[in-house]
């Protein structure tokens, strides 16, 4: 389906430019906590590849892509080097990074649900795929790094939601076969545009209902 709509080699560069965004912030986590070289290597791929890795095995596209074009591994070495080297710089432009990011969250959403319907899954299979593409390497990355991964914290801007709406706008679009590269690309952006909205005004998601009577806050 996305082959008939994008040329193979637009899609592989689509690709590569959101593992390195996401590559960048794996990297980036891992000088906070002050990982030697391997670790920023480590934590920049898993970032970069590890919800595309997830969802192949899951759908059962095996080995992943991953796997079998090495091509994929070379943003994220490229990611992990240029944070090695120039980390301080890279910092300076976190608030770029978190656009490419959001641009990295809206695409994956899009292409990972996509991608688990062409492989046979039902419609809210596939949407929940392509929550998967797209903020499953973020968890892997938060785990390693042992951290309570973002996905799941409230004082964290929401992320799983704009990666939600742009995987339910996919299914929805392939449903009633409205799904074209206009309306793709407007799936991806709604997603995009959410999250960026999500970073300037601080949205969160609520917290459990009148929490604070009975149950404590844990540190």
């Amino acid at each position: 389906m996305l082959t008939d709509l994008f040329t193979p080699s637009l899609l592989h560069s689509l690709d590569l430019a959101g593992i390195f965004v996401f590559a960048i912030s794996g990297g980036l986590l891992a000088v906070r906590k002050n990982f030697d070289v391997f670790g920023i290597a480590v934590l920049a791929a898993v970032t970069g590849l590890g919800g595309g890795l997830v969802r192949d095995l899951i759908i059962g596209a095996v080995p992943p892509a991953a796997f079998t074009d090495p091509g994929y591994f070379l943003p994220t070495l490229v990611a992990a080097a240029l944070v090695f080297f120039l980390h301080p710089q890279v910092e300076r432009i976190n608030r770029a990074v978190a656009v490419f990011d959001a641009a990295g969250l809206g695409l994956f959403c899009v292409v990972g649900s996509v991608k688990a319907y062409e492989y046979g899954l039902g419609l809210t299979a596939s949407a929940a795929l392509g929550l998967v593409t797209a903020a499953g390497g973020g968890v892997v990355r938060d785990v390693l790094a042992n951290e309570t991964p973002s996905l799941l914290r409230w004082d964290r801007e929401i992320y799983a939601v704009p990666a939600i709406v742009g995987s339910t706008a996919t299914v929805l679009l392939i449903r009633f076969g409205a799904f074209n590269a206009a309306t793709s690309a407007l799936a991806a952006a709604a997603a995009f545009v959410i999250r960026l909205l999500a970073i300037h005004y601080d949205w969160r998601a609520p917290r459990a209902w009148n929490r604070s009577s009975s149950v404590t806050e844990e540190g």
